[in-house]
C-alpha cells in the first residue's frame, strides 16, 4: 500500500478491537493507579523545591523535612487529600465496571500478547517492588510457563511429553518468559529437541530484591519436582543476565532451608550474569549523589529513586537478604556483600560477551557487552574472595556479541549442548 493509499475500512477498528481484547479490565485499575500516585509524587516534588528555597529565606518550616507549613502546607495537603480520594473513588469505580468491560470484550484474547507481556515487564523491572507492595494489578506474580501461559502439569502428564531432564529457563531484567524467542531462536526448544529436555520457563518481577526473588523460586522448585509427572533424573538451569543472581540465590535459601530439589541440579548455565555488578546501575547511583548535593536539586533525587530494589541490587550483584537488608540502598556506600559460592556438587558454566572484536582491558571493564563487564560475567573480581570458581574448560567467551544476542546467538547455543551433554570445552575456548 502506498503512502498515498486512504486505509481500508474497518482496519481501525480491528486495530482497536485487538488492542482491547489483549488488555484485562485490571490494567485500567493498576493504571490509574500509577496515575493518582504520580500525581502525589510530583506534587511532593514541587513542596520540597518550596521548602528549599524558603530555608534560603531563614523561613522555618514544618515538622516533617522537605514539607511546608501555614496557607502553603495546607495547599500541599489539599492536594495530597483530593489525589488519595480520587484514587479510592477511581478503583472502586473501575472494579465495578470490570464485568460490564469483560462482557464488552476485554480480555478476550486469550492467547498471551508479546506486546502487553513486553509492556508489563518493563514496568516491572522498573518499579516492579512498589506495585507489588501496594498490590497493583499490574505486579507481575512469580508463574512457571511453557508456551506463553502458567505450567500445566495435569496436562503436561497426559500428553506424555514430560522427560525426566527438566531444564528452568530465568529470564532477566525487565525480561519475561516469552522473551527467550529472539531472532528464530529459543534457547529451551533448542535444548528439548537435541538433548531430550523439558523446558520450564519461569516469569517473575524483576523489580523485587533478588533475594526475595530467589526464596520464592526455591519454593516454586520444590513443589515442581515433587509434583512432576515422570521421576526427576536431572534438573538444569539456563539463567540469562539477572536470573544467574536469582537462581544463586535460590541455591543459598534452598540449601538453607533443608529443601530437597538441589539434589536433582546437574548444571547451572549463566548467560551474560553480573555476578559483581553492572556499571549501569552505579551511574544512575551517582544521578542519586549529583542531585543530593544541593537544596534546590535534592527534592528530584525522587526521580533517579524510581530504581527498584531489583536494579539497585545489580550495583554490586546482590544474592543474599543480608546484602541490603538494614541499608539505605540509594546511599552511597562500598561493597559489602557477603561472599557466596557457586553451589558445590553442580556443574557451573558461564558466557560472557564482548562487543569488541579483541580481548583488551579497556574493553574488559568497561565495555562487556554493552551492560555487564566482561570480568564481571566471567565472576572475576580484584578481591580473591569473591571470585567465582569456573573452570576454566566452563568459561566461554564471544566476541562482537551485545548482551541480548546471548539468547540467539548460534557459537553460544552450541558451547551449552556441548556443555550439557558432557563434552568438555576446548582449551582454545576460553578466554
Amino acid at each position: 500500500m502506498s503512502p498515498s493509499t486512504p486505509p481500508q475500512p474497518g482496519k481501525k477498528s480491528q486495530a482497536a478491537r485487538a488492542a482491547l481484547q489483549s488488555l484485562r479490565p485490571a490494567d485500567l485499575r493498576g493504571a490509574a493507579r500509577l496515575a493518582t500516585q504520580a500525581t502525589a509524587g510530583v506534587a511532593r516534588i514541587a513542596e520540597g523545591v518550596h521548602r528549599s528555597v524558603l530555608d534560603t529565606l531563614g523561613l522555618p518550616g514544618a515538622a516533617t523535612p522537605g514539607r511546608t507549613r501555614g496557607i502553603t502546607g495546607l495547599v500541599y495537603q489539599s492536594i495530597h487529600g483530593v489525589t488519595h480520594w480520587v484514587d479510592v473513588g477511581v478503583q472502586a469505580a473501575l472494579r465495578r465496571l470490570e464485568p460490564t468491560l469483560e462482557r464488552a470484550g476485554m480480555g478476550a484474547q486469550t492467547a498471551p500478547s508479546p506486546e502487553r507481556e513486553a509492556l508489563l515487564s518493563a514496568l516491572n523491572g522498573v518499579m516492579g517492588d512498589r506495585l507489588a507492595a501496594d498490590a497493583n494489578p499490574l505486579a507481575l506474580p512469580m508463574e512457571l510457563r511453557q508456551h506463553g501461559h502458567a505450567l500445566d502439569l495435569a496436562a503436561l502428564r497426559a500428553s506424555g511429553k514430560a522427560t525426566g531432564k527438566v531444564l528452568l529457563l530465568v529470564h532477566g531484567l525487565c525480561m519475561n518468559d516469552l522473551q527467550w524467542q529472539r531472532a528464530g531462536h529459543d534457547h529451551g526448544a533448542h535444548l528439548a529437541q537435541a538433548l531430550g529436555y523439558t523446558p520450564v520457563y519461569l516469569r517473575y518481577n524483576t523489580g523485587q530484591h533478588t533475594s526475595t526473588n530467589g526464596q520464592a523460586l526455591a519454593e516454586r522448585l520444590e513443589a515442581l519436582l515433587q509434583d512432576w509427572p515422570v521421576p526427576v533424573q536431572e534438573l538444569s538451569v539456563l539463567a540469562h543476565s539477572m536470573g544467574g543472581l536469582v537462581v544463586r540465590a535460590a541455591c543459598h535459601s534452598a540449601a538453607t532451608a533443608g529443601q530437597r530439589w538441589p539434589a536433582a541440579l546437574r548444571h547451572m548455565v549463566f548467560l551474560g550474569t553480573p555476578h559483581h555488578g553492572a556499571p549501569l546501575e552505579r551511574a544512575g547511583h551517582w544521578v542519586d549523589v549529583l542531585l543530593d548535593s544541593t537544596p534546590y536539586s535534592r527534592p528530584f533525587a525522587r526521580l533517579g529513586q524510581l530504581r527498584s530494589a531489583g536494579i539497585t541490587d545489580l550495583r554490586y550483584g546482590h544474592v543474599l537478604d543480608a546484602d541490603w537488608q538494614g541499608r539505605d540502598r540509594f546511599r552511597r556506600s562500598p561493597d559489602t556483600r557477603t561472599p557466596l559460592p557457586l553451589p558445590a556438587g553442580v556443574a557451573c558454566y558461564t558466557v560472557a560477551a564482548t562487543l569488541a572484536a579483541r580481548r583488551s582491558p579497556l574493553a574488559e571493564r568497561l565495555v562487556g557487552d554493552g551492560l555487564v563487564p566482561l570480568r564481571s560475567a566471567l565472576g572475576l573480581h580484584d578481591d580473591p574472595a569473591r571470585c567465582l570458581a569456573f573452570a576454566k574448560p566452563h568459561q566461554y567467551l564471544t566476541f562482537g556479541t551485545g548482551h541480548l544476542d546471548l539468547l540467539s546467538d548460534a557459537g553460544v547455543a552450541q558451547k551449552i549442548v556441548h556443555w550439557l551433554q558432557g563434552v568438555q570445552a576446548s582449551a582454545t575456548n576460553a578466554p
